[in-house]
């Protein structure tokens, strides 16, 4: 009888056994936990994949800019106007603390304001779409991520954000449109870079 509980016991615990928990644990972790699907998302970034697609010169050529005012405000309540930055790069992420692309790309978007730190050719604004500074502010805090944080103070035109976030947008000096990303991507890619680079050089 006592044999017969342990290869029981045995088949209970085996490998298999084991695996199909774990795997179920990691599915269900992937379906309600935003935290644990970006990081995976993450992952599959630093091995290459979701990286961002840059304009060919004719599609670059073909944006416009556009005629609205577009104000961004930060925690103090000082606000920003896109108008405001013309002569400058603008890189733009559109994003929300519950959202795993937005959470798997951030790390990229900081370390892209790292490299560019102190280049004033170059503004990187973060703006939270559910306009809920405290909660993103806790989540950059709680990363050690240093990224400037927004949250809209007007309307923003569709060309810039549809109905899809993370969505990422990069203003050239004059203002023009010429860089626009929806879906995660990891921004430390050399060739985003190194467009980055040279827009801010024109």
């Amino acid at each position: 009888m006592m044999v017969e509980k342990e290869k029981n016991d045995k088949k209970l615990f085996s490998w298999s056994n084991i695996s199909t928990v774990l795997l179920v644990v990691f599915a269900l972790a992937m379906l309600f936990s935003p935290q644990v699907k970006g990081k995976v998302i993450e992952g599959l970034m630093m091995v290459g994949l979701f990286q961002p697609d840059l304009p060919q010169d004719q599609e670059i050529k073909a944006a416009s800019i556009s005629e609205e005012e577009v104000v961004f405000k930060d925690e103090t309540g000082k606000e920003v106007r896109l108008s405001s930055l013309k002569g400058k790069v603008v890189f733009i992420n559109f994003w929300a603390t519950w959202c795993p692309p937005c959470i798997a790309e951030m790390p990229s978007i900081h370390q892209l304001a790292k490299q560019f730190k102190g280049n004033n050719k170059l503004i990187v604004l973060t703006v939270d779409v559910d306009q809920d500074l405290r909660k993103s502010l806790k989540f950059m805090q709680k990363r050690n991520l240093d990224l400037p944080l927004y949250v809209l103070a007007s309307a923003v035109p569709s060309a810039y954000l549809g109905n899809s976030i993370p969505t990422t947008i990069v203003l050239n000096k004059k203002g023009k449109l010429v860089f626009k990303h929806e879906g995660g991507a990891d921004y430390t890619n050399k060739e985003f870079i190194d467009f980055i680079i040279k827009l801010s050089q024109e």
